[in-house]
């Protein structure tokens, strides 16, 4: 018996120690049963919950949800401080100059970007709570990892809320100078198939008003769940396919039609209070310009850009609720879409009834 028991510690111990490595080298979640059973304990010390820590932020960091199509028009750039100066640009930054010089002449000189405003950084926190029981029945299974998916959960939901934010800021007329902005109506929206509206007459007019402000062709159109209903079924866009082969009005078929390199469609919803939902992107197209730039560049001169602080999004350490036996995985971000250069895109508003 007592030869047993002995047996039974040393395999216990062994058991422990296997735990231990197991949960440092990342290979468990940190609820599992592997390191309750084996370990003995209800909940990790802190510098256990911090061991998760980067995997669950890299988790995060490489995360996109390919339904939200915000950061098409604001790409993510990554700053080094919450507060500062806005970097936007002119049509200065946009045009071709004449370099030649001669001998003893100046060098020319050019302005490019200027401080336009101030950015400062919103901080945006929310937390997924897994309780301990589904842990021990996941980590049962190889392959689930709970921490993990409830960090793609809270992540999906800081995406939407951004998501909400840049196409509040491309669809306000305010933002965009007169030249770049027209509202249609009646007749001449696209939901009107009498013969009067002409979408692709609409679009190369907003291409043309960008190209003749910055010298650079429009690369993207953004446009709202609502109005690619309309735009599949009208006339002059049917017209021009038939001879494609193709009898539906793909966003592929489109961005060639328009020619431009993408066409996006935002299907994004929202609900308010009352719990009714409405499209984020409304029956609004957006036309524009966007290029990413580097880090140091805080972005080449397009039309918008999302400041992102670098190292984020970034997840907490694990936090244990002995109230609901659950832990929690907090999510961190602190960003800002910003219009650099309104130039650089032109709104249709109310493009189709």
């Amino acid at each position: 018996m007592t030869k047993f028991l002995h047996s039974r510690a040393a395999l216990m111990c062994l058991l422990a120690v296997a735990a231990l490595i197991a949960f440092h080298a990342g290979w468990v979640d940190p609820g599992s049963a592997l390191v309750f059973g084996a370990l003995g304990v209800t909940q990790m010390t802190p510098g256990q919950a911090r061991v998760v820590d980067p995997i669950l932020s890299t988790v995060a960091q490489g995360y996109q949800n390919a339904e939200l199509i915000g950061n098409a028009l604001f790409p993510q750039v990554p700053v080094g401080q919450r507060a500062g100066k806005i970097l936007s640009f002119g049509k200065e930054s946009f045009m071709a100059y004449d370099t030649a010089r001669a001998p003893g002449g100046p060098i020319k000189r050019i302005n490019v970007g200027y401080s336009s405003g101030n950015y400062a950084l919103v901080d945006h926190s929310l937390a997924a709570a897994v309780p301990i029981e589904l842990m021990e029945e996941a980590n049962a299974v190889p392959g689930i990892a709970l921490g993990s998916a409830s960090v793609r959960t809270v992540q999906d939901a800081l995406a939407l809320r951004l998501e909400i934010a840049q196409a509040a800021l491309a669809t306000t007329a305010g933002n965009y100078q007169a030249s770049n902005k027209t509202t249609l109506s009646g007749t001449s929206q696209w939901s009107d198939f009498s013969g009067t509206s002409d979408p692709i007459a609409d679009i190369e007019t907003a291409k043309e008003a960008i190209r003749a402000k910055v010298g650079k062709r429009p690369n993207v159109v953004v446009m709202g769940a609502a109005v690619l209903a309309k735009l599949k079924m009208h006339p002059k866009i049917i017209d021009r396919i038939k001879y494609t082969g193709r009898d539906v009005a793909t966003v592929e078929l489109l961005a060639s039609l328009f020619g431009v390199q993408r066409v996006l469609v935002g299907d994004a919803v929202q609900a308010n209070d009352a719990g009714t939902f409405s499209d984020v992107w409304g029956k609004y197209v957006v036309v524009a310009y966007t290029e990413l730039g580097s880090q140091a560049e805080m972005g080449r001169p397009s039309y918008g850009y999302t400041y992102q602080l670098g190292g984020y999004p970034m997840v907490s350490p694990a936090r244990w609720d002995g109230d609901t036996r659950s832990w929690l995985y907090d999510v961190s971000d602190a960003v800002q879409p910003v219009i650099a250069a309104d130039l650089a895109g032109y709104l249709i508003s109310a493009a189709v009834a």
